[in-house]
Formats: C-alpha cells, sequence, structure tokens
C-alpha cells in the first residue's frame, strides 16, 4: 500500500525537493507526497509543489490570534489528506503541545545542527563563535520541547579554518538532503519507531548510519 506523505514549509523548499526526488527514485519506496502547506503564502517551496503536481496549500499563522488557532487550523488542513508522516521541512513556526501529540512518532523534522548541541536559530553562528571542530544535521521525532525529540540519524560535516556562515551553511545543506530522505524512508518503512520517549529500532541501523554519514566526513576534508 502506498504511504501518505504531508510536508510542512516555510521557505524556499530545498528539502522539499531531496524529498520528491527521494521517492521518485524510489530511495523513499511506495511513498507519494500528497500535499504540501506553508505558513507563508509567498513560500518559494509552494511553488515547487505545484510544479510537481502537488496540492500546495498555506495556512497563514499571521490569520489567528493564538498559536493554538494556527495550530487547529493547520491540523485539519493535514488530516484531510490522511498522511502516514508529517515531515517538517524548513517549517519555521514551534508547534504547541497537544499539535505534537496528535501526530506523536509520525513527526520529523531536519535541524542544521549535531543535536542537542545548538537547538533554536542561529546555529552556524553558534558553532563557528563556540569554535567546534564538527557541526551537521540531525533528523529527529518531534515533542514539545524545541528540538529536542529522539534522534533517528546524524551528518557531521568538519568545520574548517576559512569558514563563514554561509560556507558552513552550505555544506550542512548538503547532509541536510542527504539523511532526512533516509531517515522518512526508514519510518515509512516500519524500521523505526518512537516509543516511551526512546527511538526505537525494529532492525539493526549500523551499517546504514554508517554509509549516510560517511560521505558527509569525507566531503569535508
Amino acid at each position: 500500500m502506498t504511504k501518505r506523505l504531508v510536508i510542512l514549509v516555510s521557505g524556499r523548499g530545498s528539502n522539499l525537493q531531496s524529498i520528491l526526488a527521494a521517492c521518485h527514485s524510489g530511495q523513499i519506496p511506495d511513498t507519494q507526497v500528497v500535499a504540501v502547506i506553508s505558513n507563508r503564502p509567498g513560500a518559494r517551496a509552494l511553488e515547487l509543489a505545484m510544479t510537481a503536481g502537488i496540492p500546495a496549500l498555506t495556512v497563514d499563522h499571521r490569520g489567528y490570534g493564538t498559536r493554538a488557532d494556527f495550530d487547529a487550523a493547520l491540523q485539519k488542513q493535514i488530516d484531510d489528506y490522511a498522511p502516514n508522516v508529517v515531515a517538517l521541512a524548513g517549517f519555521m513556526r514551534q508547534l504547541t503541545p497537544a499539535f505534537v501529540r496528535h501526530y506523536e512518532g509520525r513527526m520529523l523534522n531536519v535541524h542544521p545542527s549535531l543535536l542537542p548541541a545548538f537547538p533554536g536559530l542561529h546555529t552556524h553562528a553558534q558553532a563557528l563563535e563556540q569554535g567546534v571542530c564538527w557541526h551537521g544535521a540531525s533528523v529527529h521525532f518531534v515533542t514539545a520541547e524545541l528540538d529536542a525529540g529522539p534522534i533517528i540519524i546524524q551528518a557531521a560535516v568538519a568545520v574548517l579554518p576559512a569558514d563563514d556562515e554561509q560556507s558552513l551553511a552550505a555544506r550542512v545543506l548538503a547532509t541536510e538532503h542527504r539523511i532526512y530522505p533516509q531517515a522518512l524512508a526508514w519510518l515509512l518503512a516500519g524500521r523505526v519507531a518512537l516509543v516511551a520517549g526512546r527511538t526505537l529500532w525494529r532492525e539493526p541501523p549500523q551499517t546504514a548510519t554508517r554509509e549516510a554519514i560517511a560521505p558527509s566526513l569525507e566531503s569535508s576534508s
């Protein structure tokens, strides 16, 4: 049976593109992106969805008085498409606990740092200011606490002496494009689950995890 995936966006849609490509290539098998929903009417990701023939919807957060009201409207739109999984792909809104509970174990996010380091915004600036040797990206289950959900996969890049925010961000983004489709494929195939607040593997992930991380290390040397 084909699995159904709804993607939430706010911006340009580069992770959306990588997910669509992975569905098309079979890296995420037997899966259809059934809707792309943005909280920003002008998000470029909506254009990408329409070009791909995918329903592109906007739930503008500015039209709601509270976060709870916005989340309720967003939840209704999502549930109209009956997704198996919801993917946050550059979705720049903090979600209410009630919304998160509704999709518990079925909602993933990709974050541009090696969590638990540098949650929130401006992760690349924080990495450079702290002088860390390694930076990267994490895909995790979404929980009520911001960027604190159990991690499924991470990829690291070396922080180079000549790096600025832009160069570091570009390399981290490339790892996001690689590991996010992998995590979605595992979740949709039932290989990984959220159980009692922890990531539970139903099949050994070690080989696949090393393969996902190794290219990012090599490309940053």
